[in-house]
């Protein structure tokens, strides 16, 4: 049966008459039937951490629009957790985390095999969702790539630019390298038991690759997410990989190739016919409608989500926007685009 799910056909590289379809963040804050199991679980961590709960609102957006993919919900900062970080989420402002600076602060980080007593519950989660889910729809796990939790980890949250992370690989380079190694050696735990618990393709968000420039962007974008892919398709061979390095522009070509993935997922930066034309040659691509047009809608949703859809028809693709759906879309947007592109 699996062979016969949309998103792994094209995964493994078919190109198929109607791309399939889902969305990153598809499980938020834009849907009401979020926000009340949200409130149910008090807050953003405990619902992270309920597997019923998680795998619910991980439902609820396949439930609404048959999405040819589920993904996990969880939360890129989750895996800091486990490794000794302080974490916690102010109200409308976002994540902050204690600060990973100096030498001393990362040798009193936890080891990749003592991650899993506090990640056991995602794991469980993915259990739940691979038993729960309709047979034709896939499971996606996903991590955020190193430097991305890395930013975050410096700087102890969220910043415009990443200024914190690229000073301390300028000032310390020792620490910052070793900070890249430890996330990236925890990725690869993190994913392969996701993976065993029932997960059938993993996506690595980069979501910050863009503010890396030169030898940086291979040297701690790029090689960190190859080690991930080759170590899990060492030991699940057969397993899909999603790679996306946001904000990569013109680098997105030749991603395949340097990261070992099967598909790469492009942002609304760069135009799906250049896509065509430099990226989808290697192999399956992901993308790219902009994620304002789930806020806006009309006329202007339908001859976007077509043309996306008529540049990538010539090799496999799975439809998605270029970055995930925000809290203030309109849902019925979001049916507009799946009845778009599915040519109902």
């Amino acid at each position: 049966m699996a062979q016969q799910k949309t998103i792994l056909r094209a995964l493994a590289g078919e190109t198929l008459a109607t791309p399939p379809i889902w969305m990153m963040r598809q499980a938020g804050r834009y849907l009401p039937e979020y926000k009340a199991t949200r409130a149910q679980a008090g807050d953003f961590l405990s619902l992270c951490y309920n597997p019923e709960l998680a795998a619910e609102v991980t439902l609820q957006p396949i439930r609404r629009y048959g999405f040819d993919a589920a993904i996990l919900f969880a939360d890129i900062l989750l895996l800091p957790q486990a490794l000794g970080a302080d974490l916690w989420f102010v109200t409308g402002e976002g994540p902050r985390l204690s600060t990973i600076t100096s030498a001393d602060e990362l040798a009193k980080l936890k080891p990749t095999d003592a991650i899993h007593d506090t990640l056991n519950p995602v794991y469980e989660t993915v259990k739940i969702l691979s038993r729960e889910l309709p047979k034709e729809t896939t499971l996606i796990g996903f991590a955020g790539a190193p430097w991305t939790v890395a930013t975050y980890m410096i700087a102890g949250q969220g910043t415009p630019d990443q200024g914190p992370a690229h000073a301390l690989k300028a000032e310390n380079r020792p620490v910052f390298e070793g900070i890249i190694d430890q996330l990236t050696e925890g990725t690869i735990a993190y994913l392969s038991k996701q993976i065993e618990a029932g997960a059938e393709c993993v996506k690595l968000f980069d979501s910050w690759a863009g503010s890396l420039q030169g030898d940086d962007f291979t040297n701690f974008s790029i090689k960190p997410m190859q080690r991930i892919t080759a170590a899990l398709k060492e030991k699940h061979p057969g397993i899909p990989v999603i790679a996306f390095p946001r904000g990569a522009g013109p680098k997105y070509a030749g991603v395949h190739a340097s990261t070992g993935a099967d598909c790469v997922a492009v942002d609304d930066g760069v135009d799906a016919a250049w896509v065509a034309e430099h990226v989808q040659k290697d192999g399956c691509v992901q993308g790219n409608l902009k994620s304002s047009h789930m806020v806006t809608g009309g006329d202007a949703l339908i001859s976007e989500t077509r043309r996306i859809c008529d540049a990538l028809s010539k090799g496999p693709h799975i439809f998605n926007l270029g970055h995930g759906i925000t809290p203030d879309a309109d849902p019925e947007n979001v049916q507009l685009m799946i009845d778009t592109v599915r040519g109902a």
